[in-house]
Formats: C-alpha cells, structure tokens, sequence
C-alpha cells in the first residue's frame, strides 16, 4: 500500500507488501503527454494505494518532470518522501492523467486507486481482472 500522508519525515527501509490472496496485473502505457516518448509495462492493480508507482529511471527516460515531493506511509507503517510527477496512463485505450511516484529503480509498477478511478475502472478479485464501471444515463 502507498498512501499520502502530509507528515515530516523519512524512513529508511522501503517495505511494500500486499495482503491479499491473489494479485490483478493490467497493461498501461505511461507517457509523459507532450512528447511521443513511452514506458509500457505490467503494473500490480493496488486499491490501496493511492497514486501509481514506477522506477524512477523509467520515468525520467520518457520526460517525467519532478513536480513535487510527498510523504507516503507504506504498507508496513513506515513512512518515507518520494518525488511525484504527472503522467499520462493509457489502459486498453482510455486515457487520463494523474501523479506517479518515482519509485526505487527494483519496485514493481503499482496502479493506483485515483487512475482506476478516473478510467471508471474497478477489479473483479475472481477474475483478477479490470472491469469498467457500468455508465449511468444522465436525465
């Protein structure tokens, strides 16, 4: 879990651990929205974090600027800063946009809670799999 605190401090152990049975992977291009310039990967679907994860080096490659610098509390309650950007997400053709941390060069891409909800996106836990939201008709 990755979830932003507003809190002073580092810890120096990075500790991401989930807690569930089974883990729901998803294809998402990230790019950086003015450059052709992309980093494809398999991102661990994470509800319980909040903002999306990727290698810091990757996200620099393709032009991701530094745009801010956040406390996070980790999954095992510590907490610690990271650099935040803004990035473009594209999964299975939608697209959006939305912080991404500049995570350690060995942590394993996480999508967050916010990008799945701007997609309309939600996980079906059985299926271990990304389901759209179903519309409401506006009256």
């Amino acid at each position: 879990m990755l979830h932003r605190r507003p809190v002073a401090g580092r810890a120096e152990a990075l500790a991401i651990d989930f807690f569930w049975m089974g883990k729901t992977y998803t294809r998402v291009r990230v790019s950086n929205g003015h450059r052709p310039r992309t980093f494809d990967a398999k991102f661990l679907v994470e509800t319980g974090a909040t903002d999306s994860l990727a290698p810091a080096s990757k996200l620099r490659r393709i032009g991701i600027r530094v745009r801010d610098r956040d406390t996070y509390e980790l999954a095992d309650g510590s907490r610690r800063e990271f650099d935040v950007g803004i990035a473009e997400f594209e999964i299975d053709g939608r697209i959006t946009a939305g912080r991404i941390v500049f995570g350690p060069e060995a942590a394993e891409p996480i999508l967050g809670l916010t990008i799945l909800e701007s997609l309309g996106l939600v996980v079906d836990p059985q299926r271990r799999r990304l389901e759209r939201t179903p519309t409401i008709a506006l009256k």
